[in-house]
């Protein structure tokens, strides 16, 4: 059959055209010698092919035929929001196998610690529990990352905790890593750099995995994978389930940690539909706090763990870190035409958990317990206790993304954006208390902070190859959002308080191929951040933070 429009590029000139109705193309002007021919239409895969010209000869025909594109799942759920080839970006994408290499049950940051500008963190010293990661010295509050497209990030503080996602990276096809201000994408603001995860893509075949690992303090890590295998041609059915255990290289840092995913496709013959659930489970000793500078040169004391001490004696046994996350995602793509495609997603999060601490001399009338009165001269006004820190969460919303790619693949065009609304429940439990009246509840709630936010964004991103070494790239990026919480006024009263912020962040950029090992581009992009929820609440609307460019 015959393709019009097709691009025929002549990789060793720049010279190119392309296929007329009849699917032939003709290049005219070539110099005797070898040549390479790139040929390229969209829903077909890229073909090369070499051909001579020999001295003396009229004309040379070189007969190219086109293989059509196998879609699967991987890459239609990510593409719209990931630098494509030979964007004018900064940024590495690992594959699976990348990824296998150390993967021992390690958290995702020390996953990515050999890319470029990365450095990684982990509380407890075992690659394990509370990890984090820097990019190009930018914290992980500043680090946009989402999975399939749907963002990771917690709305309110924005950080990332790979704490509740154990073992995730068994459960990962690829991640793109981009180093500073990169392509739009839904979530948080990209204002240091963006981590793009993709989750395994479908099996063809049935298969069934068991794998364990053991290392330093007692770490140890089990799971096992399983795949149905394509169906009656329609159908897939993956799963993961995992535990990884530590007792930590710091005192008390132990680990408890466990998780499943599971995924569910359905591929008919201009759509693909994909249904994934996965969730995680940790209770971590707190090992938040870190060590003295002075005893980190100290072979007894550089294990030192300030967490629990407030307790005369031993430390407290339950000064631990108790969540749990779960996240339902819908997925589905649609072939509208041969240049026209469509991603569609849901997803919601249901997150809940405490972490709970022994505080000592206490001001009694913070958790509600009135002045204690023992004797004549006597008054107790701090108490030690037991609290517990809530955060009962639900994140859910929806993306889209429509793509245009034209016949000979040099012109693509995504006009993509997403609405999702955080609705956080924050208190606080007295769960033991010296000297409680008599009558008290065991358990009591002594404050309570609720908070919505909604974020709507939209992008419109243009990549055109201009010559075959050539490319432009134009990238629009609209963001709202509408912030609602308890916070201070100029009377210092804790009272509902709104914010609507608006960020317009342009980007634009070329890129140049020299050859096979050296691109060169150039790049201008606007990033913004709206303030954490720590900045919010612990001010004033005349003390806030301003956004961050």
């Amino acid at each position: 059959e015959p393709l019009a429009g097709a691009g025929v590029f002549v990789l060793e000139t720049q010279k190119g055209t392309s296929t007329d109705e009849r699917g032939v193309y003709k290049l005219q002007g070539l110099e005797p010698g070898t040549y390479t021919l790139r040929v390229t239409y969209v829903g077909y895969e890229r073909a090369l092919r070499k051909g001579q010209i020999v001295k003396g000869t009229s004309q040379t025909i070189l007969h190219v035929q086109l293989t059509e594109t196998v879609f699967t799942m991987e890459g239609v759920t990510v593409r719209a929001t990931r630098a494509q080839e030979e964007a004018p970006f900064t940024f590495k994408t690992l594959d699976q196998k990348e990824l296998q290499v150390n993967d021992l049950g390690v958290d995702m940051p020390y996953l990515l610690q050999w890319t470029p500008g990365v450095v990684v963190t982990s509380d407890a010293g075992t690659g394990v529990g509370y990890t984090g990661i820097r990019i190009r010295g930018t914290d992980p509050t500043r680090v946009n990352v989402t999975i399939n497209g749907i963002p990771l990030n917690d709305a309110e503080s924005q950080g990332v905790f790979w704490v509740n996602m154990p073992d995730f990276a068994a459960s990962v096809q690829d991640v793109q890593i981009q180093r500073g201000v990169g392509t739009s994408t839904h979530g948080a603001g990209a204002f240091g750099a963006t981590i793009n995860l993709n989750t395994s893509d479908l099996e063809p075949e049935a298969y069934g995995r068991l794998s364990t690992a053991f290392g330093s303090f007692n770490t140890w890590k089990g799971s096992a994978n399983f795949g149905t295998g394509l169906l009656h041609d329609k159908f897939t059915l993956d799963g993961r389930i995992s535990r990884i255990q530590s007792d930590g290289y710091i005192d008390r840092g132990s680990a408890n940690l466990e998780s499943f995913y599971l995924s569910g496709a359905y591929t008919g013959d201009k759509s693909l539909l994909r249904l994934v659930l996965f969730s995680g489970q940790e209770v971590t000793y707190q090992a938040w706090n870190g060590v003295p500078a002075a005893f980190v040169d100290d072979p007894e004391l550089r294990t030192y763990n300030s967490a629990g001490t407030e307790k005369p004696g031993e430390p407290y046994e339950n000064e631990v870190d108790n969540y749990g996350q779960t996240h339902y995602q819908a997925l589905y793509h649609q072939f509208l035409s041969r240049n026209w495609n469509l991603d569609l997603a849901l997803h919601y999060t249901r997150g809940a958990g405490y972490f709970e601490q022994y505080k000592a001399d206490q001001n009694r009338l913070d958790y509600g317990l009135d002045t204690v009165f023992l004797a004549q001269d006597s008054i107790v006004t701090e108490s030690d206790l037991v609290r517990r820190l809530w955060l009962d969460n639900h994140f859910y919303g929806g993306t889209y993304a429509l793509n245009y790619v034209n016949n000979s693949s040099r012109l693509k065009v995504t006009l993509g954006g997403a609405w999702n609304q955080y609705l956080g429940a924050h208190y606080g439990e007295r769960l033991w208390g010296e000297l409680l009246p008599a009558g008290a509840e065991p358990v009591a709630r002594y404050y309570e902070n609720d908070a919505t936010k909604t974020d709507f964004n939209t992008f419109l991103k243009v990549d055109y190859d201009l010559t075959e070494k050539l490319q432009i790239f134009g990238d629009l990026h609209f963001r709202q959002v509408d912030y609602t919480f308890l916070g201070f006024n100029r009377n210092l009263e804790n009272v509902e308080q709104s914010v609507q912020l608006r960020f317009f962040n342009p980007k634009a950029g070329l890129a140049y191929v020299l050859n096979e090992q050296t691109d060169l581009y150039a790049s201008f992009a606007v990033g913004q951040r709206e303030p954490n929820r720590d900045d919010f609440v612990n001010s004033t609307p005349e003390s806030r933070p301003t956004p961050e460019k």
